[in-house]
């Protein structure tokens, strides 16, 4: 058999994998244990089925991790098929339930019958790190957000009115929180006693905030049920909100430092809105090799930020977003193009402009996002840095 597709159907302890032939016709399916030595052997098994296999998977993630580096050890060509597409394409398919065995056949006929599936490439080192950093600091962000959230629900039930006097998301007010809750107890210690223990742990304005909690406190006289229970909460809460702030600047350390490594770490700031993290975020997202994307066009679609028709019969001009595109490269150039309406006037003028031709804000940022999509793709593909008048313009 000269030609010979390889769906496989990952998973965290076991992967399913079916081969096909030209015609579609399944030639082997078998359950294999995501294990190096049991990997090897399926490769091994497939390989001696046909002299050309191009594989396929439906999970870019770490379940994928082992077998996506064997089979590029192996030089072998890797395509990517989402689960949204699988799951689609399973319509067409005889048989109306779902199994592994089953999806995999889909991936691998797929592969078989598609053009337009995103090839997978080996990543450097320096991209996988930030990959992984990336995706750690957006696990810690949710979880100190969903922490201070808690906060604003469990303070209410102590006293609303040092609820409203403390900004729970600066280190000050959580620190005060982790020592004091109860109006009774901030009473009890005053300004001046308050004032010193919070100079004590290098809380910045300490004798302004110290005024504050217990102004608030002194408004309320009423303790309230279950104060004590709420109060042992709060300093829990608190603790963990500092823990998380300190992790968080930790990562973003190390973010930092292996962004500046990358070749492209200069070229990717230098466009206005850019910094470390939302720079550090379109590495992830992309790789930096803008060769993997061909035209700005296809880096665009793949950013979501380029609208697609819905048209049919007299309906024309009917545009929506893509459903397919990534939601992490979104809002790296949304909120970079947010960024540069403030800081940018050129970005500021089009912004301007596309209000007044009648577009809503968020329409106008998108606008404005797709146009970046232009000048970064131009930057990386020649090396230069942002600036307002282009080379060739000065030049003539």
């Amino acid at each position: 058999m000269e030609r010979a597709w390889a769906g496989v159907d990952i998973g965290r302890e076991h992967h399913h994998v079916a081969v096909v032939d030209i015609d579609g016709e399944r030639v082997l399916s078998r359950r294999i244990a995501n294990d190096e030595a049991a990997l090897l052997e399926m490769i091994g098994q497939v390989l001696a089925l046909a002299g050309r296999v191009t594989w396929a998977i439906d999970l870019h993630g770490s379940e994928s991790a082992l077998l996506l580096a064997l089979l590029l050890d192996h030089g072998q060509n890797v395509v990517y098929v989402p689960g949204m597409t699988v799951n689609r394409a399973a319509e067409g398919y005889r048989g109306a339930g779902k199994t592994d065995a089953k999806d995999a056949l889909i991936i691998a006929d797929q592969a078989r019958i598609r053009l337009d599936l995103t090839v997978l490439d080996a990543d450097d080192e320096l991209i996988v790190e930030l990959r992984l950093l990336v995706a750690r600091r957006r696990d810690l962000a949710a979880d100190r957000t969903r922490a201070v959230n808690r906060l604003h629900d469990q303070v209410p039930a102590i006293c609303p009115a040092l609820q409203r006097a403390l900004d729970l998301t600066n280190r000050g007010p959580l620190v005060l929180l982790t020592g004091f809750q109860t109006p009774a107890a901030l009473r009890e210690i005053g300004v001046a006693g308050l004032t010193e223990w919070l100079r004590v742990r290098r809380v910045r304005g300490a004798a302004a905030l110290a005024a504050k909690a217990v102004t608030s406190a002194k408004s309320q006289m009423r303790a309230l049920p279950g104060e004590q229970m709420a109060a042992r909460l709060v300093a829990q809460l608190a603790e963990g909100v500092i823990t998380l702030t300190e992790q968080i600047k930790d990562i973003d350390q190390l973010i930092e430092d292996r962004f500046h490594r990358h070749l492209s770490a200069e070229v990717i700031t230098s466009l206005p809105g850019i910094g470390v993290l939302l720079g550090a975020e379109f590495l992830a997202a992309t790789g930096g090799d803008m060769d993997r994307f061909g035209p700005a066009d296809k880096l665009a679609s793949f950013a979501g930020v380029t609208p697609v028709p819905r048209d049919s019969g007299r309906v024309s001009g009917n545009l929506h977003r893509p459903q397919r595109y990534n939601r992490a490269l979104q809002r790296v150039f949304y909120t970079s193009a947010l960024i540069s309406v403030r800081c940018c006037p050129d970005s500021r003028r089009f912004h301007d402009r596309k209000r007044a031709e009648g577009k809503r804000h968020t329409q106008a940022v998108l606008a404005l996002a797709r146009r970046r999509v232009n000048v970064l793709w131009a930057l990386l593909r020649d090396g230069r840095i942002y600036q307002l008048t282009p080379p060739l313009a000065a030049a003539a």
